[in-house]
């Protein structure tokens, strides 16, 4: 039971049967990896109740005619808690410049690009229920628009023009080995549509 426990908990962060039997052989004490787990769900759980209550906030002062505070409309959707990661991914200088363009948007700005995340990532999902190959003319123009998408990002390699084919084929990659990206797409089977098309794109336009 305490085996089926770790592996319905791997598999709800969206990680493959491959990829849970080899966590399993790796951490092989339960309790500790039980532990992690813990803390990932009470972090995405905390994530989840602070997104909740923004959205119900922003709901109420729209129905009541009130203004719209930003700080309010994005509790939950805080990047800086990314900040570690992405200096040690891409160095201090492509965090500080996406951090001020992300600052800089202003209100619209910020909810436009949010949006424009959303309907990229369900329009993957559906692709992916669907059965879409990688190569097909549906992948590939999805393809395209997370390319267009990710070189708007200050700070990227490539920003404002063509994008370093090895930054998204590393971004790829990432989509399928980390599960806090495979769960955007749907679970394993999405990230993995994402990554395949996104390699083919990048082998024929970058």
């Amino acid at each position: 039971m305490l085996r089926l426990q770790r592996i319905l908990l791997l598999r709800e962060l969206g990680l493959g049967l491959t990829e849970v039997r080899r966590v399993l052989e790796r951490e092989v004490d339960d309790v500790a990896a039980l532990r992690r787990h813990l803390a990932v769900l009470r972090a995405e759980q905390e994530r989840l109740a602070r997104q909740i209550a923004s959205v119900e906030r922003t709901v109420t002062a729209r129905e009541a005619g009130e203004a719209l505070m930003s700080e309010q409309m994005f509790d939950g959707f805080d990047h800086t808690v990314y900040r570690e990661e992405v200096e040690q991914r891409w160095g201090v200088a492509a965090y500080e410049e996406s951090d001020r363009w992300w600052r800089g948007l202003g209100e619209e700005g910020r909810a436009a690009w949010q949006t424009r995340q959303a309907a990229l990532q369900a329009d993957w999902r559906a692709a992916a229920e669907r059965g879409v190959e990688p190569g097909s003319e549906e992948a590939q123009l999805l393809a395209a628009r997370h390319v267009a998408w990710l070189a708007d990002v200050p700070g990227t390699p490539g920003h404002g023009g063509t994008p370093v084919r090895a930054y998204i084929e590393g971004l790829a990659d990432m989509y399928v080995a980390d599960p806090r990206f495979a769960a955007h797409y749907g679970g394993q089977h999405g990230a993995e549509l994402v990554r395949d098309a996104l390699h083919r794109y990048a082998e024929q336009h970058l």
